[in-house]
């Protein structure tokens, strides 16, 4: 089984409104954008996926799989793939890409470690090399909103890092073609807050260690924040989505628990912050958009 691409499509054959997002491994495109991407999907926009590796120096937490990891087998990035095709599938999502094929960049493990040296880790890609496969894509799809990670990846991955660097140069390189607004997955620190009181009384919370919200390295002022979308009507697709990555999410892990005792509010509710293009009308006391394609003039 091979990533699918669309080939030889028209943006006129394709639905009025397109957004593009851009992550780094199979896996990141749920757990930080997976309801949007079913909302819109279930709204009629066309959803292309664009993802830079094949994640192989992932952990794997299904234990008959171990002699996949890269120290022994190195076959994990092939099995992630059909992974990443199956949350994809339970999402709706169609339009799904490898950047450059499979294969053309490899993982490259968090950072400072050696392999980040890989010949092919994406860490070390050629900016504009990468990017042109990026750009090539922006001008078949023609997509009006684009979302990725901020400069620091939302939490320093190196892959993180270099699929914003790269997602934001092919913007540039893509001139009129590229999207009109540009936005970073983010995590309001009101949000944050919340789920650490809420976390505290978890088995297996991740912020066990953390004694206030400004320790992380994410978070975002509520202030700061540009738009909530409301997926909660597909936190179930977006739970099997996640269910698809088991090399990655264990059956025990915290993500399941907290989507359990809260349900679709959150697995649901995701946030952006906007840096390229005109803010559309929203709402609340921070009038954060509902719709990342608010305000664009959309010809139906």
């Amino acid at each position: 089984m091979v990533a699918r691409t669309v080939s030889a499509v028209t943006n006129e054959s394709l639905p009025a409104r397109r957004l593009l997002l851009v992550h780094a491994h199979p896996d990141d495109e749920v757990i930080g954008t997976g309801a949007t991407m079913a909302h819109y999907v279930s709204e009629g926009a066309h959803v292309t996926l664009v993802t830079c590796t094949l994640g192989e120096e992932g952990e794997i937490h299904v234990p008959e799989l171990s002699q996949l990891a890269a120290a022994e087998a190195d076959q994990l990035g092939g099995y992630r793939l059909v992974e990443w095709q199956r949350a994809c599938t339970a999402l709706g999502v169609t339009d799904h890409r490898i950047l450059g094929g499979p294969g053309r960049y490899r993982d490259s493990g968090m950072m400072g470690l050696p392999t980040n040296q890989h010949p092919r880790a994406f860490w070390g890609a050629d900016l504009d090399e990468a990017a042109a496969h990026l750009v090539a894509i922006i001008r078949e799809v023609r997509p009006q909103v684009m979302i990725t990670y901020d400069a620091n990846g939302f939490y320093g991955h190196p892959d993180h890092i270099q699929a914003h660097r790269v997602a934001m140069r092919a913007a540039e390189l893509a001139g009129a073609d590229g999207p009109e607004k540009i936005y970073w997955s983010a995590m309001p620190l009101s949000v944050m807050q919340d789920g650490m009181e809420a976390f505290r009384e978890s088995e297996g919370n991740p912020f066990s260690e953390v004694e206030k919200v400004e320790d992380l390295p994410f978070g975002t002022p509520d202030a700061e924040i540009a738009a909530r979308i409301d997926g909660t009507d597909h936190s179930a697709k977006k739970t099997a989505a996640m269910r698809a990555h088991a090399t990655q999410i264990p059956d025990n892990s915290w993500l399941y628990g907290i989507a359990g005792d809260f349900g679709g509010e959150f697995m649901g509710l995701e946030y952006y912050t906007l840096v390229q293009g005109e803010r559309g009308p929203g709402s609340g006391p921070f009038q954060w958009e509902d719709d990342l394609f608010a305000g664009l003039e959309i010809k139906e």
